[in-house]
């Protein structure tokens, strides 16, 4: 078996000279590239075609997946690639598109279609940047920042709780911090965000967090992790 040629992306320096380091004591690796984004890693994929990707989960630019849990470890990176050594023995013979390939083009697509989003986005009216657009069954709703009164998410769709309804969008929590007011809206966990203006009480927990309590009735939990950044709000 050849050596796998290898593209290593990861945006701390750190973990990219760890990662490195330990991929050149396995002879069965070449890495072939390094990146330190996901743009950087889908362009170099697509030019170089290589057989084995390590990528970062959060990355500036664009979003990847780890086979291997940080703190890195040399054995679990060694069973990682033995399984792709063997994954790659079975589709030898094959002659459909590898799927690593295809999951490339498949990133590459979606890039593409988020940089043409972002260049209309660019264009649209001062007063309408202030204003969520929300596709529903062919139907845009309009809803202005400060009708939202607070936002959970998961991966790359978000809950958008506004007004009593609840609005699926495809977007990510930190795209739409760069958005919002920061004196209007914060951070309480990872995975939510609240219009504090929405806020009617506040009740501390034993272990360090709290539940915001909202005008309509919802509880929201404070994680430990952002507690101070609700302070300045509820001192």
């Amino acid at each position: 078996m050849h050596t796998l040629r290898t593209i290593i992306v990861d945006d701390e320096p750190l973990s990219l000279d760890l990662l490195r380091a330990v991929l050149n004591e396995i002879s069965d690796v070449e890495i072939i590239a390094e990146c330190c984004n996901g743009k950087e890693a889908v362009e170099a994929a697509t030019r170089l075609q290589p057989e084995l990707l390590f990528l970062d989960i959060q990355m500036p630019g664009m979003n990847g997946f780890d086979y291997v849990l940080k703190p890195l470890d040399k054995e679990r990176i060694a069973r990682s690639i033995d399984r792709a050594v063997d994954r790659l023995k079975s589709d030898v013979d094959k002659s459909f598109k590898s799927p690593l390939i295809g999951a490339i083009e498949e990133i590459s697509e979606r890039a593409s279609k988020e940089e043409r989003t972002e260049q209309a986005e660019s264009n649209i009216p001062d007063g309408m940047k202030r204003k969520l657009l929300v596709r529903d069954s062919g139907v845009v709703k309009v809803i202005p920042f400060d009708d939202i009164d607070w936002v959970d998410a998961a991966g790359d769709y978000m809950c958008v709780h506004a007004g009593g309804e609840t609005h699926v969008i495809r977007s990510t929590l930190r795209d739409l911090m760069t958005k919002l007011d920061d004196n209007l809206f914060v951070r309480i966990h990872r995975s939510t965000i609240v219009n504090v203006e929405r806020v009617v009480s506040v009740t501390p927990l034993q272990k360090g967090g709290s539940l915001l309590h909202l005008n309509q009735g919802e509880s929201l939990k404070v994680s430990r992790n952002y507690r101070d950044s609700i302070r300045k709000f509820f001192n």
